[in-house]
C-alpha cells in the first residue's frame, strides 16, 4: 500500500469525523460512484421484480433486493478505495473489477454476518485486503473495537433516514391531489394497503430501490472513513508519513551534511591547531551549517532537550493511584492464635436469644395468617354483597319512525325569503341547498348514495355546464360556511345567489 499517494490528510480523528471524511470522499467522487451503482442495480432490481412478478410474489423482491446489498455495495468500495490514492476508475473499470476476488467472504456477507450492525466498517478487511480466514478474522476484531458502538449507530441512523426518505415520496405524491379529492384517496389508498395489489407493491419497491440508491453509497462511505481512521490509529500511518517527509528532506541535504562533516573532520598539523585554539576557541555548538542545510524548519536542539525532559516528568509515564483500605487497630500477630474478646457464657446467652427471637417471629407470622383467615371468613358475605354491582332492567326498547325528508315546497324562490325574513337564516339555506341538490340530480341523472358530503355533491355536479355549475358551487359554499363555521352571508349576497340559482335550475321567482 503507498500511503504516500493518498489524497486525505492523515491524522488520528474520532469515530464521527471519520463517518464526515467518509462521506465527503462519496460527494467528492459521486459521478464514478453512481455510474457504476445504477448500472449495476437497476438490471438487477428489474430482473429480481420480473422473476418475483412471474412467481406470483411481488413482495419478495424487496426483501431480495435488501438481502444483496452487501454485494452491491462493493461498487463505492472499489471506486473509495482507488479514489483515496488519487486514481479514480471509471465506469468501466469499476463493474470490471469491483467484484473480482473475496468469494468466500461475500458468501460470508450475504450468509451469517448479513446482520452484522458494523457491516460497512469490515467489509473493507475482507474485500480489500484478503488473507487467510483465520487472520481476516483477527484483523476484525482488532479493527472494530472501539469503533463497533459508532458503526452500529451509524447503521441504526441511516436505516430511520432510508425509511423516512421512502415515507417521503409516498408522501410527495399526495401533494398533487385537490383537496376536495384527498378523503376518497385516502380511503383507496387505505384499502389498496389492505388488499395489497402487485401494482402497488411494485410501486414500493420502486421506492425503496431509489432510497437505497441515494443513501447506500454515503452509508458504505462511512464506513470506508472508519476504517482509514482505525488503520490511522492502529498502525500509524500518519507518524510514518511524517518520518518518510523528515527522511525526504535528509537526503535533500545529504550533500550539504557531507561536505561541512569532511570540513570538520579534517586533518590538520598540531602546532597549527594549537596556535588557532590559543588564538580563536572554536564554539561548542556550530549551528550554521545546519542552519543552512534545515533553513526554516531547523529547531534548536536545546528547545528539543527541554521537551524530552518535560516529557520524562509527565506524571502519566508514572501513574499513581489512592488506595484506601480498612485496617484492623490491633492486627494479631502471626505466632499467636486469634483470642475472643467475649467470654463463652455470654456467646451462649447470645445464642439463645437469637433463636428465641426467630421463633416468637414464626409465632407472630402464623398468628397473623390465621387472623387474616377468620376475618375473611367472618367478612366475606357482607364483602360480596358490597362489591357485587346491582343488576339494572334494561330500559324499555323505544321505536321510532324514520322520518322521510319533507318535500320541496312549489314555490323554492319564495319560502326560501320568508325563511330568511323570519330570521331563520340557516333553515333558509338548508332549503336552498336541499332545492339545488335536487336540481342538480334532475339535470345530471345521477344518484347519490345517503347522507352524500358537498364535496361528492360537487363532483357530481361536473356533468353540469358550467353556468349551473357555478351557481351550483356558491350554494354549496354559502351552506358550508353557515353550516360548519357559523359564518352567515349578507343579505345582499344571500339575494345574489338565490338570484343566480332560481334563474340556472328555472325556479319561479
Amino acid at each position: 500500500m503507498r500511503i504516500d499517494d493518498l489524497t486525505v490528510a492523515l491524522r488520528p480523528r474520532s469515530s464521527w469525523e471519520a463517518i464526515e471524511l467518509g462521506t465527503a470522499l462519496v460527494r467528492r467522487h459521486a459521478r464514478a460512484i453512481w455510474r457504476p451503482w445504477l448500472a449495476c442495480t437497476l438490471p438487477a432490481f428489474a430482473v429480481v421484480n420480473a422473476l418475483c412478478w412471474l412467481w406470483g410474489k411481488p413482495a419478495v423482491a424487496m426483501f431480495v433486493m435488501w438481502w444483496l446489498k452487501p454485494l452491491f455495495d462493493r461498487v463505492p468500495l472499489f471506486v473509495l478505495s482507488r479514489a483515496v490514492f488519487g486514481e479514480v476508475p471509471g465506469t468501466r473499470t469499476t463493474l470490471r473489477n469491483a467484484f473480482r476476488g473475496g468469494t468466500r467472504a461475500m458468501f460470508g456477507y450475504l450468509m451469517w454476518r448479513r446482520l452484522s450492525p458494523a457491516r460497512a466498517l469490515l467489509m473493507p478487511v475482507d474485500v480489500l485486503e484478503g488473507g487467510p480466514a483465520a487472520q481476516a478474522g483477527a484483523r476484525r476484531r482488532v479493527l472494530a473495537g472501539p469503533a463497533y458502538g459508532v458503526a452500529s449507530l451509524c447503521l441504526l441512523v441511516f436505516a430511520n433516514f432510508e425509511a423516512a426518505l421512502v415515507f417521503g415520496f409516498a408522501a410527495l405524491a399526495l401533494m398533487f391531489i385537490p383537496n376536495e379529492f384527498v378523503q376518497l384517496a385516502f380511503q383507496n389508498l387505505w384499502l389498496h394497503l389492505r388488499e395489497s395489489p402487485a401494482w402497488l407493491l411494485l410501486i414500493e419497491n420502486t421506492l425503496v430501490w431509489t432510497a437505497t440508491c441515494v443513501l447506500e453509497p454515503f452509508y458504505v462511505g462511512s464506513g470506508f472513513g472508519q476504517y482509514l481512521n482505525r488503520r490511522t490509529e492502529i498502525e500509524g500511518w500518519d507518524i510514518e508519513l511524517a518520518f518518510r517527509r523528515l527522511r525526504g528532506r535528509l537526503l535533500a541535504a545529504s550533500t550539504a551534511l557531507m561536505l561541512v562533516a569532511c570540513a570538520i573532520l579534517a586533518p590538520r598539523t598540531s602546532s597549527a591547531a594549537e596556535g588557532r585554539m590559543a588564538q580563536c576557541p572554536l564554539p561548542v555548538h556550530d549551528t550554521s551549517a545546519l542552519q543552512r542545510a534545515f533553513g526554516s524548519e531547523y529547531r534548536d536542539a536545546t528547545r528539543f532537550e527541554g521537551a524530552v525532559d518535560r516529557a520524562f516528568q509527565d506524571p502519566r509515564l508514572h501513574p499513581q493511584r489512592k488506595v484506601s483500605t480498612w485496617k484492623p487497630k490491633h492486627p494479631p500477630k502471626p505466632d499467636e492464635p486469634r483470642q475472643r474478646r467475649l467470654p463463652e457464657w455470654l456467646v451462649g446467652l447470645g445464642k439463645a436469644i437469637g433463636v428465641a427471637g426467630e421463633g416468637v417471629m414464626w409465632a407472630l407470622a402464623g398468628a397473623l395468617v390465621l387472623l387474616i383467615a377468620w376475618l375473611l371468613y367472618r367478612w366475606w358475605p357482607s364483602l360480596r354483597e358490597i362489591v357485587r354491582e346491582p343488576r339494572v332492567a334494561p330500559a324499555a326498547a323505544v321505536e321510532h319512525a324514520i322520518a322521510e325528508p319533507e318535500p320541496l315546497p312549489p314555490d323554492i324562490v319564495s319560502s326560501v325569503r320568508r325563511l330568511w325574513a323570519a330570521g331563520q337564516a340557516r333553515d333558509a339555506l338548508a332549503l336552498l341547498y336541499r332545492a339545488a341538490v335536487e336540481a342538480m340530480l334532475g339535470a345530471t341523472d345521477r344518484v347519490l348514495p345517503p347522507g352524500a358530503t358537498e364535496s361528492q355533491c360537487l363532483r357530481a355536479s361536473q356533468a353540469l355546464p358550467d353556468s349551473p355549475r357555478r351557481a351550483f358551487a356558491r350554494v354549496v359554499r354559502l351552506w358550508q360556511y353557515a353550516a360548519w363555521a357559523e359564518r352567515l352571508p349578507s343579505n345582499d349576497e344571500f339575494e345574489t345567489v338565490l338570484g343566480d340559482a332560481a334563474l340556472q335550475f328555472g325556479w319561479r321567482a
